[in-house]
């Protein structure tokens, strides 16, 4: 088929090389003037199935309101919240239901170590090498934390998840970084997951995509698409239509404004994330691979030459408005658990970007109920850990093959 895919972050990449693999002729459409410039850019990089969770869980909205109060709290709310905001925020509040959340649990985790497989494949079978370590280990900064994750334990264990608690003294040796002036009450590591940098994958993996035949047009603006004609396209300021027998949408928060004509409605919103990345000043005072401070629900992962500190959540507001008290949240815990590791003073570089997170469901993939339109977004801040996946799946369903996994949950035929 002659398949159009609208986006190049790290969801439309993937699903552009998936369809290549399987003899599509691909034409990827990308508005940024390369790949992966916006949510795939400076992502925390951590890869833990068994940390795939829905935002819509019991007791979350208690915990938000609760964390919102503190100084540097992981969920904010921007100053300028719009009506599309509010409703994000009243069907989320309405999906945080025990029955929902373990079936949307099960459905993310089931793809979460799907994808992880699959990256692993496509890695190994094109040879590419990008910043990468193994293992993520879970810090808790009190025993009430460390209590409070045990009800988790569990769920790790029923999603297949290898993991062992530790001590602090255990914890030590495993990342012998750590700041001997800040104690805390234990750790949960997780040795098969992993961390590796998002960006770098996606570039490597565009240049097989054009080794492959892949078109890409950077640069392009797609026009909203037309419900009589979807699979047609027409590029902002051409008068031209590109014909196609597909379109899929990958574009992330742009997908709204794409879709708006066609009648589908994606209950999708922007909760944005920070990350700084700085230069490892020395080796032996970095982490080894991925560190997840608990509390703060803030990443700190070795990428190369460089760590990178990601965490906070953010429902309003822009891109442009950088909140100052969420960035020195970022310098707080790199310098509480690895005050020696990075060069702070230059070559800094701050991000803020803005995940397309779903209000009570998981992501959109496959077909819509628009002839030759078919979705892949909503992913989330787990775009990274669910990208692999979730393009096999879909390239499965275009080529009328059965997919490698079950795709219950994640039907886009009616997205409402």
């Amino acid at each position: 088929m002659k398949i159009s895919v609208i986006g190049a972050g790290i969801i439309g990449v993937t699903t552009a090389y998936e369809l290549a693999v399987d003899g599509h002729e691909v034409t990827v459409f990308e508005r940024r003037s390369a790949a992966a410039e916006e949510t795939s850019f400076a992502n925390a990089g951590v890869i833990a199935p068994g940390y795939v969770t829905p935002w819509a869980a019991p007791g979350m909205p208690r915990k938000v309101l609760r964390q919102m109060l503190g100084r540097h709290s992981a969920v904010k709310l921007g100053l300028s919240l719009s009506m599309a905001d509010l409703h994000w925020i009243w069907r989320w509040l309405r999906a945080c239901q025990p029955e929902a959340y373990l079936a949307h649990r099960a459905h993310l985790q089931r793809l979460a170590f799907y994808s992880r497989e699959r990256l692993h494949q496509v890695t190994a079978d094109l040879k590419l090498e990008y910043d990468r370590s193994d293992g993520y280990l879970v810090l808790f900064r009190s025993e009430y934390e460390r209590k409070m994750a045990q009800a988790g334990l569990q769920l790790l264990r029923d999603s297949g998840s290898v993991f062992s608690e530790l001590t602090e003294t255990q914890a030590r040796a495993l990342e012998p970084a750590l700041n001997p002036d800040t104690p805390f009450a234990g750790a949960l590591s997780l040795p098969q997951d992993e961390v590796g940098n998002c960006r770098q994958f996606a570039l490597l993996l565009k240049n097989e995509c054009q080794r492959l035949g892949v078109k890409f047009s950077f640069g392009t603006l797609v026009a909203p698409l037309e419900p009589s004609a979807a699979a047609s396209l027409r590029v902002e300021g051409q008068a031209a239509i590109q014909a196609f027998d597909a379109v899929v949408v990958c574009a992330g928060l742009a997908s709204l404004d794409l879709l708006r004509p066609t009648g589908i409605q994606v209950p999708m919103t922007a909760v944005c994330g920070y990350s700084l990345s700085a230069p490892i000043r020395e080796p032996l005072n970095a982490p080894r691979s991925a560190v997840m401070d608990e509390r703060f629900k803030v990443a700190i992962s070795r990428l190369g030459n460089r760590v990178r500190v990601a965490g906070s959540a953010e429902i309003g507001g822009t891109l442009a408005q950088h909140r100052a008290s969420s960035v020195q949240t970022l310098y707080k815990v790199l310098h509480d658990w690895f005050p020696g590791a990075a060069t702070q003073s230059s070559a800094v570089q701050i991000w803020k970007g803005a995940r397309p997170m779903l209000s009570h469901r998981p992501p959109l993939i496959g077909q819509s109920a628009v002839p030759g339109l078919w979705l892949n977004l909503g992913h989330g801040s787990s775009g990274w850990a669910l990208s692999c996946g979730s393009a096999r799946a879909l390239a499965d369903l275009m080529g009328q093959k059965k997919p490698g996994i079950d795709l219950t949950g994640f039907d886009a035929h009616a997205p409402r």
